[in-house]
């Protein structure tokens, strides 16, 4: 059999589409994992494909063209590095490692910096779309040794999900860490993309007394102008789904505790690292933990008083105020996650192309919607825009929504109905769009007590009061 133009290191579902999609797409692929079943299962599905399953990871190497490319998909961190123990003398100077897990962006520089003597060159590669979007066309957002590059453009391209212009999600994201960095702040704005959604869903049960089939249509037509996106798209599939076994809504027999794998919360530790504001995010990550004490929150509903909700107002006035809620506050999402690659991309000199990244998020991934064309277009006119909401046109949009996003976090807090990401949005605009915060007063707190000095307005330095005198 011909040399492969690729390796996969890790048959999974994610690992096995990616192979069967780089074949589809006119390469050949050799596919190695440690366990014999999925060996097994990948043989069996490209039995009659370009593409040959490997015993060892010598097998795989020596099965490819030179240089050699090699992709691993295995699980973040300690397998990572086992993986690369195992391959680095197998390699030589040029060949090209293509790490595709949810990695770390710091292990992905602290990799780069070992193999650097080496010659053998490392790229971080963020990979989003599922298993549908492995095998039928992820986003992808690469960056590591800039020299890799060239050598694996021609199948990351070839494999990713194509935009409405036909452009393909995948661009070079930059050296060093910056690839698995955009992805993290992707997946940091999809979690909290997803708990707008779910407010919006609960209010709409709470407030408005729906049903679950009420609701499906309500996303569909919202999936079809302004808030269009994959997620509001599998919400409306989400709800119209009945559980045989019951016939209720299957959402609905769903237990509400929220699992996660870590990047959200990844997201917002660096986020405060980075002294960068990102409540939403943030706030997102804290509803999944809060939701995950299902006993503690059944035992504290019968103790800890509250208003019951209440049907708020007609359908017909509420429905709208809701959606552009919801627009606004997504608006605030992505601004905040934005703003933390602008605040990277300034610590780590990574360049990061901040309209190639909303390009690569319009299709393929979990965020992608309707709204990144809007950003792409923005960044493209000014990479250098402090924040997404001052942009013209998004300051226009937020002018329209922002009083319905007033009113919809009103009338959740008047009924009792948590909507954390909702609230931060919120405050989070109302203290972006101030020119004065009361921190002069905390200011004044920390000196008093700590003697930690404070500015003043109306001349420069550092200033202490002797506050007890």
């Amino acid at each position: 059999m011909q040399a492969s133009d690729i390796g996969l290191v890790g048959l999974g579902v994610m690992g096995e589409n990616l192979a069967l999609n780089l074949e589809r797409n006119g390469f050949a692929v050799s596919g190695f994992d440690l366990d014999a079943t999925k060996r097994q299962s990948f043989s069996a599905r490209t039995q009659n494909l370009k593409a040959q399953t490997a015993d060892s990871l010598a097998q795989l190497v020596a099965s490819l063209q030179v240089p050699r490319r090699v992709w691993l998909m295995v699980p973040s961190g300690a397998p990572v590095d086992a993986v690369l123990t195992e391959l680095r003398p197998l390699l030589a100077a040029g060949d090209v490692l293509i790490d595709g897990g949810n990695t770390l962006f710091t292990d992905t520089q602290r990799r780069i910096a070992a193999l650097e003597g080496s010659g053998i060159l490392y790229v971080g590669a963020g990979v989003s779309g599922g298993e549908e979007g492995a095998l039928r066309g992820p986003a992808l957002m690469p960056g590591g040794s800039p020299e890799a590059w060239p050598l694996v453009k021609p199948l990351l391209q070839a494999i990713a999900a194509k935009a409405d212009d036909g452009q393909p999600c995948c661009d070079w994201m930059g050296h060093g860490g910056a690839g698995h960095f955009v992805k993290m702040v992707h997946n940091g704005i999809e979690y909290a993309d997803m708990q707008m959604i779910c407010e919006a869903y609960w209010l709409m049960q709470q407030c408005l007394g729906m049903s679950a089939a009420e609701m499906s249509p309500v996303f569909a037509h919202w999936n079809e102008g302004k808030l269009g996106s994959y997620l509001i798209g599998i919400t409306a599939d989400i709800l119209k789904h009945t559980d045989p076994e019951t016939g209720d809504a299957l959402v609905n027999v769903i237990l509400d505790t929220a699992e996660q794998k870590g990047t959200g919360k990844w997201t917002s530790q660096i986020a405060l690292d980075m002294g960068v504001t990102a409540p939403t995010i943030a706030d997102a990550v804290f509803a999944r933990t809060i939701s995950a004490i299902q006993p503690e929150r059944a035992a504290a509903s019968h103790i800890l008083k509250g208003p019951a909700a209440k049907v708020a107002g007609e359908r017909e006035d509420v429905l709208p105020k809701i959606q552009r809620a919801l627009l606004a506050a997504k608006l605030c999402a992505y601004a905040q996650g934005f703003a933390l690659l602008k605040a990277a991309d300034r610590e780590h000199q990574w360049a990061l192309p901040m309209a190639k990244v909303a390009s690569v998020w319009r299709a393929g991934c979990i965020i992608r919607a309707h709204l990144l064309e809007d950003m792409r277009r923005a960044l493209a006119a000014n990479n250098d825009l402090p924040n997404l909401l001052v942009d013209s046109h998004f300051a226009h949009v937020m002018a329209d929504c922002e009083q319905d996003l007033r009113e919809v976090v009103a009338m959740a807090a008047l009924n009792g109905v948590a909507v954390p990401a909702f609230m931060s949005a919120l405050s989070y605009y109302d203290a972006y769009r101030s020119a004065r915060l009361p921190a002069n007063l905390l200011q004044a707190q920390r000196d008093y007590f700590g003697a930690h000095a404070y500015q003043r307005t109306d001349r420069p330095g550092k200033f202490h009061t002797r506050w007890g005198a």
